[in-house]
């Protein structure tokens, strides 16, 4: 009909399962999602480069790339750019804010990577990317997914804590409160029996009620 709508739909990449894989050019040569086993990764979309929200979040994260790595995890960019593009882009940034950009950036042209991961909102622009950002840990499992619009930056502390956070989850078989930093009590998964409830509350935790239960690590 020639009045029919047609939307085309494209399954989004879900929590836990594997990562999308990918294999993509990049500033620092072909890279693919196998490159990153055994580390955890933190992907992530901006609009377009030479923009000034993009340009800060770059700065910040390159600012804080060796605290990533101390923690096993490395910073992959990506945009629908070119390649030249982002070396130009990388090289203004050191040149006009002294702030080298250590990590690789994806020339996702043909959109390939930002489709897959569900990168490109039509509400929100055409073809840019919107600022996605994908926790990917060590197995090459999605952990976490966090978007903001076109027009607000992210905190790459945030990030970085949250990646700290999934650590200790893992590390430990525990939960972290709102909030949480380091050093901070976690929370104690709660029971699902009767007999674990008698048994939690005399596990000398700090226990507000059977269900919510804090500890130091």
């Amino acid at each position: 009909m020639a009045n029919e709508t047609r939307t085309t739909t494209h399954t989004l990449p879900r929590i836990n399962e594997p990562a999308p894989d990918f294999i993509a050019t990049t500033t620092h040569g072909v890279k693919t999602l196998d490159d990153y086993k055994g580390k955890w990764l933190v992907l992530f979309s901006h609009p377009a480069d030479f923009t000034p929200v993009c340009t800060t979040e770059f700065m910040a994260f390159a600012r804080r790339a060796e605290d990533f790595r101390a923690r096993n995890c490395e910073l992959l960019g990506l945009s629908i750019d070119s390649t030249y593009s982002h070396l130009a882009w990388a090289r203004n940034i050191e040149e006009k804010f002294g702030v080298d950009i250590p990590f690789p950036i994806i020339a996702d042209l043909d959109m390939k990577v930002a489709t897959a991961y569900g990168m490109i909102h039509p509400g929100a622009a055409d073809t840019s990317t919107v600022r996605a950002t994908f926790v990917i840990d060590e197995k090459g499992i999605l952990r976490a997914m966090v978007y903001y619009p076109l027009t607000n930056g992210r905190s790459i502390d945030e990030i970085l804590r949250l990646v700290t956070a999934l650590q200790t989850t893992d590390e430990h078989g525990v939960a972290t409160p709102e909030g949480w930093q380091p050093g901070d009590k976690v929370v104690v998964p709660p029971p699902a029996t009767v007999e674990a409830v008698e048994q939690r509350l005399q596990e000398g935790h700090e226990c507000v009620d059977w269900y919510f239960c804090k500890k130091s690590l």
